[in-house]
């Protein structure tokens, strides 16, 4: 029976069908047509991600002790691993082997020996901290490789290399000779020996680049000489121990982990009423809170943040307009969200058609869809934030998460196991249990103790309540659907459609108000609490409100005297008679414009005007007409009716309308002669004159009588000679070949510039520029770092911030940096 097929066709009926019952995600339609084809279907079905998420931590420490081992094993061998030495752990080994073989992960074969699904092996990179065993990692040594290991050891080699990888593996398996032969070895490679022997796979060794050479530690050539570690030719990273080797290193006294008893909870004694009333309330709190949750969202579609998700300020809008804290609010948004409730909508996480109609039904139907969505959620609602403390948004989409789903599994499992009438005295006492029935479950990093966000939620929901199940948590954790929905009609009172109003302007609905009853409070009223108990406060503003959305005063009252459980108080009557009497005594109208005059005959024949009727004029007093037409639109189209009117400016008085002949506006050009000198004295003169009115004769004569200059490099008169006459002008040779090279391309720079910018270019100091950009632009750019490449300059630019390239025919003025 080495294979699956052959040990499932030894087993009776009734075992088989157990093992189908175990493993129904393999045996889904279509049914299997062989044992042959079953087996192959219970190994392609993934054991390691359907199978082992439901097993508790023994049979995981089982099935890593026999993956450790090497199946096929005898099962001494994994007792004597586990130290299942008395007769109850020896018990709870034979029922962990019973259940393995159900689940189609472990059978015994003809042999005596334990064999494992083929993927399960792979569930582990190194089991126990093991490595793989030594014929494993001996698969690429050569023949005399291995007559070289045996020699060192004082074994006689064989003449055939299976023959003396043979002689190898039986000798490694001795733990004494093991033993025996480290206890000879030089202490630096002892001293590695028993530090990689007590390494786990949680503490590996990394090698940066490439594979390790035989120097690197001390005392590694050694053991490699007599296959205590192996150097693996196919991968990098350090030499590999052969499990053998470990666990003979280890000593006899060492022992694989092997936990066939649960950890202990500290129990009190509770009744199923007793736990079934703290739910009812708790359930009762929730579904309140919850429905005035996804009231808000309906109201106001709650707006997503660019990177997805609803924010922690919107969060906290729905949670102030609900009343509820920040943990309902998110575990109803991913829960509604999950049930189909809310969608998304653009920017917005919007009502669906599911919810109206969810929105109608009782509270035990609305809380039974949530309750069913929260079960199957991938993620941990009510996390709210990351491990380095930021917010996290909800419905942000993240990756699902399996850990998540096996810790709400694991909590339901666990508190399943308590005794009857017995609860956890303290709820963060299921966390180590938890962690026993689902070893693979996730726990929070922010949770203060483990799984703490996930026994919260449960107990917020009424599926924990004094530590124990409730009869909602029993149905839900058996995925019992119609039980859930009578347990939930059972323990959540029906909707509530009156309110008790009070002479001090308040509505108090105990228990979850209707929908009709919810809405029409929330229409005339404000929500100041929710939960068993909800709630309203009358005020103007809520009257008003209503009044606004197109209610009458007669209607409001009638309403809530339909509600009410006796007559509305008179201090609510007087309240809402006061608010309407003032509501609507100053009214707005749309107007684009408004036409108005002395003649009230003359605005009645424009009203009626039907060649006017395209502007929507209307009356709002004999003398005042207001238009839906702009005010030019509305004057044209009275001139054009043979009338003649006027505007009028925001002031009131008349606008008088002049056409001026359209002008260029391109600027003029600077004289060619005029440099940055010659401008800074000009400007100089001008600044120098008083701010009354310039005598353009006085002027003149003030600029003729100013001493003459001519074109400088730019600097003052300690900062260098005056500049000749321009070659261009019949002057003198350039001064130097940048000179004229820049005379060559800037055509539009008058002599004294190019010769500051010829400077600037052979000494690297900067410059500023009158640049006019290929869009018409003009900006003043400072540069540094000139390199001059015709027709193009190109340049450090101080406004930019970066390097450019510029035109240097777009160059118009050139000033010192």
């Amino acid at each position: 029976m080495n294979s699956l097929a052959e040990w499932l066709s030894s087993l009776d009926g009734a075992r088989l069908a157990r093992v189908l019952m175990a493993r129904k995600d393999a045996v889904a339609p279509p049914e299997p047509r062989s044992l042959g084809e079953l087996a192959d279907r219970l190994q392609r079905q993934g054991p390691v991600a359907l199978a082992l998420p439901r097993l508790t931590r023994p049979y995981l420490q089982v099935t890593e002790a026999l993956a450790a081992l090497g199946a096929p094993a005898s099962r001494d061998a994994l007792a004597k691993l586990l130290g299942a030495a008395d007769d109850e752990t020896t018990r709870e080994l034979d029922a962990a082997l019973e259940v393995l073989a159900d689940h189609a992960l472990v059978w015994p074969d003809g042999a005596g020996k334990l064999r494992m699904a083929a993927p399960l092996r792979r569930a582990w990179d190194a089991p126990l901290g093991l490595d793989a065993p030594l014929e494993e990692l001996l698969t690429g040594t050569t023949s005399d490789e291995l007559r070289r290991m045996l020699v060192t050891l004082g074994v006689t080699p064989p003449g055939t290399k299976p023959q003396r990888l043979a002689a190898l593996v039986e000798h490694h398996s001795d733990p004494e000779q093991i033993a025996s032969v480290v206890a000879k070895a030089p202490a630096a490679a002892r001293k590695l020996l028993e530090r990689r022997a007590g390494a786990t796979a949680r503490q590996p060794e990394f090698i940066m680049f490439g594979v390790p050479g035989t120097g690197l530690e001390p005392g590694a050539q050694w053991a490699l000489d007599r296959g205590l570690l192996v150097q693996d030719r196919h991968r990098y990273g350090p030499a590999r121990m052969p499990a053998e080797v470990a666990l003979a290193l280890r000593g006899p006294s060492w022992q694989a982990p092997f936990e066939p008893v649960p950890p202990s909870v500290r129990l009190v004694s509770v009744t199923p009423a007793e736990v079934d009333r703290e739910a009812s309330a708790a359930a009762t709190a929730f579904v309140a809170r919850a429905v005035s949750v996804l009231s808000a969202c309906s109201a106001t579609a709650p707006a997503r943040l660019k990177s997805g998700g609803i924010g922690a300020r919107e969060l906290a809008r729905i949670g102030k307009a609900a009343q509820a804290d920040d943990a309902v609010v998110r575990i109803t948004l991913e829960a509604a969200y999950a049930a189909g409730l809310l969608g998304r909508d653009g920017d917005r996480m919007a009502s669906t058609d599911t919810y109206d109609a969810w929105a109608e039904q009782e509270p035990s139907e609305q809380f039974a869809v949530l309750l069913q969505a929260w079960r199957n959620l991938p993620l941990t609602p009510t996390l709210a934030r990351d491990e380095d403390n930021k917010a996290l948004p909800a419905l942000a989409g993240a990756p699902p998460c399996d850990g998540c789903l096996r810790a709400r599994d694991g909590l339901l499992a666990a508190a399943a196991q308590l005794p009857a009438g017995q609860g956890a005295r303290v709820t963060s006492d299921l966390g180590p249990l938890i962690a026993w029935h689902r070893p693979l479950a996730d726990s929070s990093p922010q949770d203060g103790t483990p799984f703490a966000a996930v026994i919260r939620e449960a107990e917020l929901v009424g599926v924990l309540a004094h530590g124990a199940l409730s009869s909602i948590g029993i149905n839900l954790r058996d995925g019992d659907a119609e039980g859930l929905s009578i347990a939930c009609g059972r323990l959540l009172p029906p909707a509530v459609s009156t309110a008790r109003i009070g002479a001090d302007l308040t509505a108090v609905v105990t228990g979850t108000p209707s929908a009709r009853l919810a809405a029409l409070l929330d229409s005339v009223a404000d929500r100041e609490t929710s939960g068993t108990a909800s709630v309203w406060r009358f005020s103007a503003g809520g009257i008003r409100r209503a009044l606004d959305a197109g209610r009458v005063p007669d209607d409001i009252t009638a309403d809530l005297t339909a509600v009410a459980t006796g007559p509305l108080p008179q201090p609510l009557s007087y309240l809402i008679a006061d608010t309407a009497r003032g509501h609507g005594r100053v009214r707005i109208a749309p107007a684009a414009c408004v036409i108005h005059g002395d003649e009230p005959a003359l605005l009645a024949e424009l009203a009626a005007h039907r060649g006017l009727a395209k502007l929507g004029l209307r009356h709002l007093a004999p003398t005042v007409l207001v238009s839906r037409s702009p005010l030019d639109t509305t004057l044209a189209a009275l001139r054009s009716q043979g009338y003649a009117p006027v505007a009028e400016t925001s002031d009131g008085t008349v606008r008088i309308d002049k056409t001026r002949p359209r002008r260029a506006t391109t600027p003029v050009p600077a004289p060619r002669g005029t440099g940055a000198k010659d401008r800074r004295r000009i400007a100089a003169t001008l600044a120098a004159m008083p701010p009354a009115a310039v005598d353009p004769n006085a002027l003149a004569t003030r600029l003729l009588a100013a001493a003459p200059t001519s074109p400088t490099l730019g600097f003052d008169r300690a900062e260098g000679p005056p500049s000749e006459t321009a070659p261009f002008d019949g002057g003198g040779p350039f001064a130097t070949d940048t000179e004229e090279i820049v005379a060559g391309w800037a055509k539009r720079l008058p002599y004294s510039d190019v010769r500051q910018l010829a400077h600037a270019i052979d000494t690297g100091e900067a410059i500023t520029v009158d640049y006019v950009a290929t869009s018409g632009n003009r900006t003043l750019r400072t540069l540094s770092r000139l390199v001059l490449d015709p027709p193009y300059l190109e340049a450090w630019c101080h406004l930019r911030d970066a390097e450019r390239v510029f035109t240097l025919s777009r160059i118009h003025g050139v000033m010192p940096g």
